[in-house]
């Protein structure tokens, strides 16, 4: 059977490097399926970078290899890891990344050292991940190549904070048309707006009051919000560029971290506001008498 491997990587396409990487890959396997996802990454993004990921690695079948080549030199690449994910295997290397995108640790996870012949380059990380692909193909499993792992580095998201009658969520993406994402899912809005009305506030006066379908539901021109295709919650302008007229800005590892940024006038949440709905009080009847 024909095995997938995606190729996520940080890389980009202005060099030798991924067509190198496919040319490992393919030697290993030569009927090896190999999908691109993307090779623009950002190293310093986690967040960004786990939400592509993440929404892409859900809709491939069981048994399908994700190699996820992300900020390889934070640390010495001096190993790989690899783990089932949803009947799926992430391998990467061991600087946050997986759990970023698994939101926990897996509970199935090695260790593969990467082999120093070959150098601790870029070059030699995939090679010995083409080697694992191999033996992945051949049918073994990864506690068979590899050797167990307890602690690896751990990255988490920022999850939406929450009130009583409001719910905070950072921006966590900006595509290529500058429309936002904001880290609410369609689950947590209905769940804890229960009923009421809202307004979706994310700068100091721009509000939105209702949930679209999508972008033709409004006129060329207007914002609106609506929920995406991966279920999370987005603001956009039909055939405009929200992020840049209203200073948007998405959040980094550097704001997870505390540490502080230039450009600190842009907006990087979004606050939604619920409200009881107001019931319509019944007509009261004039006392008044009629005058003839």
């Amino acid at each position: 059977m024909m095995s997938i491997l995606t190729l996520s990587t940080d890389i980009g396409l202005n060099d030798y490097i991924v067509g190198a990487i496919k040319g490992q890959l393919i030697s290993a396997v030569r009927d090896l399926n190999v999908v691109d996802i993307t090779h623009y990454l950002s190293s310093s993004n986690y967040p960004q970078s786990s939400y592509i990921c993440g929404n892409a690695i859900k809709h491939f079948p069981k048994g399908t290899i994700h190699a996820v080549i992300l900020n390889l030199f934070e640390h010495n690449p001096n190993h790989i890891l690899l783990a089932k994910y949803n009947d799926q295997i992430i391998a990467c290397p061991d600087n946050g990344i997986l759990t970023m995108i698994a939101n926990e640790v897996p509970k199935e996870m090695v260790f593969v050292p990467v082999d120093k012949a070959n150098g601790l380059t870029t070059l030699g990380f995939t090679q010995t991940l083409s080697y694992i692909v191999s033996l992945l193909h051949e049918g073994k499993k990864i506690s068979e190549i590899g050797q167990p792992i307890d602690t690896i580095v751990e990255k988490y998201s920022l999850r939406a904070t929450i009130g009583s009658d409001w719910i905070e969520g950072q921006i966590i993406f900006i595509d290529h048309y500058e429309n936002v994402i904001v880290n609410i899912t369609k689950e947590e809005f209905e769940e804890h707006r229960a009923n009421r009305n809202f307004q979706i506030v994310f700068t100091r006066s721009e509000i939105i009051n209702q949930i679209s379908e999508n972008y033709a539901s409004v006129n060329v021109g207007e914002k609106f919000a609506w929920f995406n295709s991966a279920g999370y919650l987005e603001i956009a302008i039909n055939k405009g560029n929200v992020a840049g007229l209203f200073g948007l800005q998405g959040v980094s590892d550097a704001g997870m971290s505390g540490t502080s940024q230039q450009n600190n006038w842009f907006y990087k949440t979004v606050r939604i506001y619920f409200t009881p709905v107001q019931e319509e009080q019944p007509a009261v009847k004039s006392t008044m008498p009629t005058i003839l």
